[in-house]
């Protein structure tokens, strides 16, 4: 398997983007990323496109081609392939690419993420949205994707003493990180105690612990290590690329404290890159809801069970901190456009890695990490990249 790197990457602002289509997204983003590299459209072999529900949103299916002809790529007859994974789309998207250079099958690939989810009410959006989870055994049923998250953070705190603002802090501070991105949905700073007074949505979730919805697009141009100077001043190495999948159900699983699907891809990854969480630099994890945070620093190996919540509160996650998480501000701050947000983690950590992530630059960063989850754990893909 050859060593692949990237090589270019672009992302548009995030937020509702009222005025703008999912086609205008997929250009924007498609040209920031091109204009990175010297790449061009004859040297490109291929595209993976994450994308949750273009269905439901936008009334689009076929993405794969539409992505495709937006580029300007349907003209040289380029592959194109629409990947789901729920909110872990782009996530998967990047591995395939990945999977597709590594192999030898493709020499020049674009992984790229998309959604646009403000054209449609907040209760259509909210019913895609949950198709995430179980529709027939859980959503039937009344089971919210927030009520599924509340009902982790809920035995989190009964089991671990998790205290509601410890969840806040994780708020906080992704608030505040977010105020140092420019593509940011939310440029505001909130305190703990807004959170907790923010409405509720599912208890212990309140309004403040939620992820909003997003309208955006990222994408990264992938090549092999060994000619990837021929195209970029700065590659990113891509050290590990790993999936791993659990029940669908929340009500299956064996621990819904830990997510299983987030343990099994780390442990995947870290044995691809042969190296240990205490050698990451930072990581972009995926924090749908405040909790998800706190399981996800646990469960990829960056504290122990059940320190997770302390860890935010003490200020162990924030820049300049142990471990900065979610330097970009995360799904919280940021947003989450469900198929872009696995490639805007990695388009995070291309910023960090080559020394461009102005304010909220991580001091000597070398090694960082991402992990994008579809659903409550069915999907979890956890890469790991280097200078």
């Amino acid at each position: 398997m050859r060593s692949v790197s990237i090589i270019g990457a672009g992302c548009t602002r995030f937020g509702e983007r009222w005025d703008d289509s999912l086609r205008d997204l997929v250009v924007e983003t498609g040209i920031m990323a091109l204009e990175d590299t010297s790449v061009s459209g004859e040297e490109i072999d291929g595209l993976y496109v994450g994308n949750m529900s273009g269905g439901r949103f936008v009334e689009q299916e076929h993405i794969g081609a539409l992505i495709s002809d937006c580029a300007g790529l349907s003209r040289l007859h380029v592959p194109s392939t629409r990947v789901e994974a729920a909110c872990a789309s782009g996530g998967l998207a990047l591995r395939q690419a990945v999977l597709a250079v590594a192999s030898g099958y493709s020499d020049v690939v674009i992984a790229a993420g998309v959604e646009k989810m403000t054209d449609v009410t907040g209760g259509v959006a909210a019913d895609a949205l949950a198709a995430a989870a179980d529709r027939e055994w859980e959503c039937f049923f009344g089971a919210t994707f927030p009520a599924l998250y509340a009902m982790i953070a809920r035995l989190h705190m009964h089991r671990f003493g998790t205290t509601r603002e410890e969840l806040a802090a994780v708020a906080v501070k992704n608030h505040h990180n977010g105020c140092m991105n420019p593509i940011s949905q939310y440029q505001m700073e909130i305190s703990v105690d807004k959170v907790m007074r923010s409405p509720l949505v599912a208890d212990p979730l309140r309004v403040l612990d939620c992820s909003p919805i997003t309208d955006g697009a990222a994408a990264v141009v992938l090549a092999p290590t060994e000619v990837a100077s021929k195209y970029s001043d700065a590659p990113i190495k891509i050290l590990a690329a790993a999936q791993a999948s659990d029940t669908l159900a929340l009500h299956d699983r064996r621990d819904i404290t830990t997510l299983d699907a987030s343990v099994y891809a780390a442990r995947k990854a870290f044995d691809q890159a042969g190296l240990e969480p205490k050698d990451i630099d930072l990581a972009e994890v995926h924090d749908a809801f405040t909790i998800g945070e706190i399981v996800a620093i646990e469960d990829l190996g960056f504290v122990e069970k059940g320190e997770g919540g302390r860890a935010a509160e003490e200020g162990l996650t924030a820049i300049g901190g142990k471990i900065p998480i979610n330097t970009s501000g995360g799904l919280k701050a940021c947003g989450h456009p469900v198929g872009a947000t696995g490639i805007k983690q990695a388009y995070e950590l291309v910023l960090q890695l080559r020394g461009e992530a102005g304010k909220r630059q991580v001091e000597g960063a070398e090694v960082g990490l991402t992990h994008n989850v579809g659903g409550c754990g069915g999907t979890a893909l956890v890469h790991i990249m280097s200078r």
